[in-house]
């Protein structure tokens, strides 16, 4: 079947873990998806490759959770952050706080492995994939609507008509640029370069985070023995790593004190690749025939690492609303569904978007954060409390509270 000969209930533009994990719940909800992405399968990402313990309910309901704890990803049991004062927080995912994450470890996997098998998820569900599709416009009804979009293949281009797209293509997202929903913010400004090392020393089942007066790396193991190497820095260094990323990258690790010996004998195994900059939120997730998730949607800041999760858990969030809104019997009945939507988003996710700017805040401050680490490096509960929240098990509320924050000014 020539996926441009029928009209689509859906069309998701985007095949990472937030297009594969929309089109996959909605064809549980029924619904017939074509899933369009402009690249072919597996392919590199840059990105942090580090999943929640709560993710992993949504993989599992898809069906990918098995094969990765088979042994295609890393178990990671918690974070320790290195302040620029040389302070450690070190929380764990299992603790005594009583709250517990659908497994007890997240998981470091290689986004190559994650989106190939994420996509092959999808087209078992009967979701229609179509790669090497670079989606290039949106069409309009008459009433103002979106009702498909253009699409350029090796083949050619082609019309593909839906009543719904879903907006999944990541930080520089065609469909919110189209539909003037793309939003940047002015701060915080980061971009980021991402590589995987082979003989990183000292590498356990923590994640990490060291953070400096003038940016952060996270490092974290994934499959393979290999350490994903994710450096963080304001945008007005853009223009010193412009041309040479690789050396920029060496250079920031050579002069780091305890970063550098344990990178002396490391080899890099894969291309230096470049994303950002970050702190993009649209102006709402949604238009009359659209509707935007994942990092199409908003996306803060890489350190707490939950960009999988929020992907994974968009996409779980939307099907019935995208159900609801493509069998609506009226436009008012459309946009309604839309508009529940957006409201569902803020519900899910606005307690996380306040501990995110909360965090930013500190990363952005060494006193700040120096003052940070002296009370969490004290006070284990709180940093477990904190860990389990990016870890979207703990609910942000338990941290949100004012007793609670009330603790880190002790």
């Amino acid at each position: 079947m020539r996926p441009e000969s029928k009209r689509w209930q859906v069309i998701v533009v985007g095949g990472g873990p937030a297009g594969s994990s929309a089109a996959w719940h909605c064809a549980q909800a029924g619904l017939e998806v074509c899933l369009l992405d402009r690249a072919r399968f597996p392919r590199a990402k840059p990105c942090a490759e580090y999943v929640s313990p709560e993710g992993s309910r949504i993989l599992d309901a898809m069906g990918a959770l098995s094969t990765l704890e088979a042994g295609r990803a890393s178990q990671l049991t918690g974070m320790v952050v290195h302040a620029p004062s040389g302070a450690r927080i070190h929380g764990e995912f299992v603790a005594r706080h009583g709250f517990r994450g659908f497994r007890d470890r997240g998981l470091g996997v290689r986004r190559e492995v994650l989106d190939t098998l994420l996509l092959d998820r999808a087209r078992a569900a009967g979701v229609v994939v179509v790669e090497e599709a670079k989606v290039e416009a949106l069409s309009m009804h008459a009433s103002g609507a979106v009702d498909g979009v253009s699409v350029r293949t090796p083949g050619g281009r082609a019309h593909l008509r839906a009543a719904l797209v879903i907006g999944a293509d990541g930080l520089r997202s065609v469909v919110a640029r189209r539909l003037g929903l793309a939003r940047q913010s002015r701060w915080p400004r980061r971009v980021a370069l991402v590589t995987h090392y082979r003989g990183v020393e000292h590498m356990g089942t923590l994640g990490e985070m060291h953070v400096t007066a003038n940016g952060y790396v996270g490092l974290a193991q994934v499959n393979d023995d290999l350490t994903n190497v994710a450096l963080v820095v304001p945008t007005a260094r853009a223009r010193a790593m412009a041309g040479d990323a690789a050396g920029f990258l060496g250079a920031w690790l050579a002069a780091h004190p305890t970063l550098a010996p344990r990178f002396a004998s490391a080899v890099r195994a894969t291309p230096v690749r470049a994303t950002g900059p970050f702190a993009s939120r649209a102006r709402r997730a949604w238009a009359p025939g659209a509707m935007l998730t994942g990092d199409a949607a908003d996306f803060y800041d890489p350190f707490t690492g939950e960009g999988i999760y929020a992907a994974l858990r968009g996409g779980e969030l939307l099907a019935p609303f995208a159900a609801e809104a493509v069998r609506a019997i009226s436009p008012r009945a459309h946009v309604s569904a839309l508009t529940a939507y957006e409201r569902a988003r803020h519900a899910t996710f606005g307690g996380k978007w306040r501990v995110e700017r909360l965090i930013g805040m500190a990363v952005a401050s060494p006193l700040l954060l120096n003052h940070a680490a002296r009370v969490l490096s004290r006070d284990r509960d709180l940093a477990d409390l904190l860990i389990g929240v990016t870890g979207d098990f703990v609910p942000p509320s338990a941290v949100l509270r004012p007793r609670t924050l009330l603790r880190f000014l002790s």
